[in-house]
C-alpha cells in the first residue's frame, strides 16, 4: 500500500488549481458542482432614512424612531458601499429628512443628508416621497437631489441605462397629491378631488373606515399622473424593442401584497397594467411601509418595499446592495434589512 502524496486525476486537478488562483468569492462560487459568475453589475440601496434633529418619537401606530441615529445608519451604508468598491451606483428610496424635522432646518437637513450620500464614490440616485415634500417644495427640492425637470415642470420621474442590458425607471409616486405642488397647481387640485371623492374623513392622512385596498386613500400616499403613465409605457416599449430587462424603482408600493393597504400608490392597478403589458419589468423596488414586504404577483414580477433606516434602534442597521445575474437579482442585506433573491 501507497502512503506517498498522490497526485489529483488530471482534469480535477487543472480545476482545483485554476480555483484556488481565484482572489475573491465575488468572481465565482463553486459549490455541488456550480459555478456562479460574477454579476453583470451591482448596486447599493437604502430607504426611509427620515433624519431630523429631534429627540426620537413613535409612529402613529407606535412604532420607534430614531431620528439623529439615522443619519448614522446612512454613513454605515456609505462606508459599506466603498468597501464593497464594485457598486455601479447607489439608489435612496425616498423620504431623505422627516416631516418633523423643524422647518426652518428643512433646508440644511436635506443639504446635510445630500452631503453623506455624495460621500458614495458612485453616482447616487434619489426619487422624492412624502416626508421630502413636507419639508420643501418640488421646485427647491429636485436641485438638491439632482433630478432634472421634465417637459417644464418640476416632474421627478425618469430612466437611465447603467448596462446595454437593463434599464432603471424612476418613478414620481407624488406626480398626483396633494403635497410639494403650489395650492392651485392642476395636480394638487386632482388630487384634493381623488381624497374628497375617495376618502369621507375630515382627517384626509386617516384610513379609518376604509376596507381594504381603498385604504390607500389617504394624503401621505400619491399616484402617477397621465402623461407620465404614457412616458412609462412608452420607455418600457422602447426596452423590449432593445431587449433590455427592467427594474422599476418608486417610493410608493405598487401591490397590496407588498405592503400595507395604506401605504399604496393610489392608481397602483393603472401603473402595473403598464408594467404588465410588457414583460421586461423583472423587479418593483419600493420604499414608504418602513416594516418591508416581499411579494411576486401573478405576472412574476417581484415586488420588495424595503425596511427603514429610520427604525433602526441605535447600533443596528439597514441597507444593502444587489447583484444583477444574468438568471435572478439578490439583494443582500445588511442586518435589518433581509436578503432576497428575486428568480428571473
Amino acid at each position: 500500500m501507497f502512503f506517498g502524496t498522490q497526485r489529483l486525476p488530471s482534469p480535477i486537478h487543472d480545476l482545483a488549481r485554476e480555483i484556488s488562483s481565484i482572489d475573491s468569492v465575488h468572481e465565482v462560487e463553486f459549490m455541488m458542482g456550480s459555478v456562479t459568475t460574477q454579476p453583470l453589475f451591482s448596486f447599493g440601496v437604502i430607504a426611509d432614512v427620515q433624519y431630523a434633529d429631534i429627540p426620537d418619537g413613535r409612529s402613529f401606530l407606535g412604532t420607534p424612531r430614531y431620528y439623529r441615529n439615522s443619519i448614522l445608519v446612512l454613513q454605515k451604508a456609505v462606508q459599506a458601499w466603498n468597501q464593497h468598491g464594485n457598486l455601479k451606483f447607489v439608489i435612496n428610496m425616498g423620504d431623505i429628512v422627516d416631516g418633523f424635522c423643524p422647518k426652518d432646518q428643512s433646508l440644511s437637513a436635506t443639504k446635510k443628508l445630500v452631503h453623506e450620500f455624495q460621500k458614495f464614490q458612485g453616482p447616487v440616485y434619489h426619487m422624492i416621497g412624502n416626508h421630502c415634500l413636507y419639508n420643501l417644495p418640488r421646485r427647491e427640492l429636485l436641485p438638491l437631489l439632482n433630478i432634472p425637470r421634465r417637459d417644464g415642470d418640476d416632474n421627478a420621474y425618469y430612466d437611465f441605462s447603467p448596462t446595454p442590458e437593463y434599464r432603471v425607471v424612476v418613478l414620481d409616486g407624488y406626480d398626483i397629491s396633494a403635497v410639494g405642488w403650489p395650492e392651485d397647481h392642476p395636480k394638487t387640485l386632482a388630487a384634493l378631488k381623488i381624497l374628497e371623492e375617495r376618502n369621507p374623513n375630515s382627517e384626509k392622512n386617516s384610513p379609518e373606515g376604509l376596507v381594504d385596498v381603498e385604504r390607500r386613500f389617504v394624503k401621505y400616499n400619491g399616484g402617477v399622473g397621465e402623461k407620465q403613465l404614457e412616458w412609462l409605457d412608452g420607455v418600457l416599449r422602447g426596452a423590449k424593442e432593445l431587449n433590455q430587462r427592467v427594474i422599476v424603482c418608486g417610493h410608493v408600493p405598487m401591490s397590496p401584497g407588498v405592503a400595507s393597504k395604506a401605504a399604496l400608490m393610489w392608481n397602483f392597478d393603472e401603473v402595473m397594467s403598464v408594467i404588465h403589458k410588457y414583460d421586461v419589468v423583472k423587479v418593483c423596488l419600493s420604499g414608504h411601509d418602513h416594516k418591508g414586504g416581499y411579494f411576486v404577483d401573478s405576472h412574476g414580477v417581484h415586488h420588495r418595499s424595503l425596511e427603514a433606516a429610520l427604525e433602526c434602534p441605535p447600533g443596528t442597521y439597514s441597507f444593502g446592495y444587489v447583484d444583477v445575474y444574468e438568471n435572478k437579482l439578490s439583494l443582500v442585506g445588511t442586518d435589518r434589512m433581509q436578503s432576497t433573491d428575486f428568480e428571473i
